[in-house]
């Protein structure tokens, strides 16, 4: 087992007695015996002591590397790992021992401790991504996949990046805007979807008799799935409550709706006009999470990241 060179030093200077307990004075009836044992009355177990007679011992995680000497055999060592109710330790000679996890069994500058299993990944939380999913932590991204995901604009794409982004680049799906679905047929038959280049798309104001519904039911191909969202732009797949609003406001027909937005909201230049770019940034720098996005639109990309990479 290949060890540090602080490990390293640790172990030397446990060979060279370092790590001995120190001379503490004491009555000839019990000096030649470890302070420790002598507290319990003539070799009894200090556990056996009443409470209020126990000296306090300090608990440490028996992490991988922390260098302990065991008490009753003088044998000091690097952690190597622990098991289920023992540690194994592995000196400077690459001997490797296995030693019982008891109370004040251990040494470390001469001071008694007790060594504990280290808390495991559940007990101390997982780490998850903007997504919900479990984090992928210390893996280069993959390679793209000929698989695609389209979306109507940039800040559709923006959005996705946002919370899914993780998840993208741990599955290798690059997520391309589309610039509107007008020629959505056209656009898919140049692709040449196949069972290996599938691809996922994603619709804004996917409704029942809408322009972008009549599109869709023109794409036919097994390897292509369409899935949307009911509002009239990404926008309003965030959450009102993670932008602080009661609700996204009501815009009059013939105004352009997000121009109607930012009017309503008041986010406006210095000059009093609309200003969208502004509005964008309010509404992606709100997302901090899946949390912050309606239902509607997370089934809908959780579908098509499932499509994508299935049997790839």
């Amino acid at each position: 087992m290949a060890r540090s060179r602080r490990v390293e030093r640790q172990l030397a200077l446990c060979t060279c007695g370092v790590a001995t307990a120190p001379e503490i004075a004491r009555p000839a009836s019990v000096a030649a015996m470890p302070w420790w044992k002598s507290l319990s009355n003539g070799g009894v177990s200090a556990e056996a002591l009443p409470p209020h007679r126990r000296r306090e011992v300090p608990q440490l995680s028996a992490e991988a590397g922390l260098v302990v000497e065991d008490a009753a055999t003088g044998f000091c060592g690097a952690v190597v790992r622990c098991e289920r109710d023992a540690v194994l330790l592995e000196d400077g000679k690459g001997r490797v021992r296995t030693f019982p996890l008891r109370r004040a069994a251990f040494l470390i500058d001469g001071d008694p401790v007790t060594l504990v299993r280290p808390a495991s990944p559940a007990t101390t939380g997982t780490a998850r991504s903007a997504s919900g999913s479990l984090k992928v932590v210390g893996r280069r991204a993959r390679v793209a996949r000929a698989s695609r995901i389209w979306v109507e604009g940039k800040h559709d794409a923006e959005l996705v990046e946002r919370v899914w982004g993780h998840d993208l680049r741990v599955e290798g799906v690059v997520v391309e805007p589309l610039g509107g679905v007008d020629e959505l047929v056209e656009r898919v038959a140049e692709f040449h979807p196949a069972p290996h280049r599938r691809l996922g798309v994603l619709v804004d104001h996917l409704v029942d008799g809408s322009k972008e519904s009549r599109l869709v039911q023109a794409v036919g191909s097994p390897h292509v799935l369409v899935t949307g969202h009911p509002y009239v732009d990404i926008w309003q797949a965030v959450r009102p409550a993670a932008l602080a609003i009661p609700r996204w406001p009501e815009v009059p027909h013939g105004v352009p709706w997000k121009e109607g937005v930012c009017q309503a909201l008041g986010w406006v230049n210095r000059q009093g006009i609309p200003d969208p770019a502004q509005g964008w940034c309010r509404v992606l720098d709100s997302v901090a999470s899946f949390r912050d996005l309606e239902p509607a639109l997370l089934a809908a990309v959780e579908s098509l990241i499932d499509f994508v990479t299935t049997g790839a």
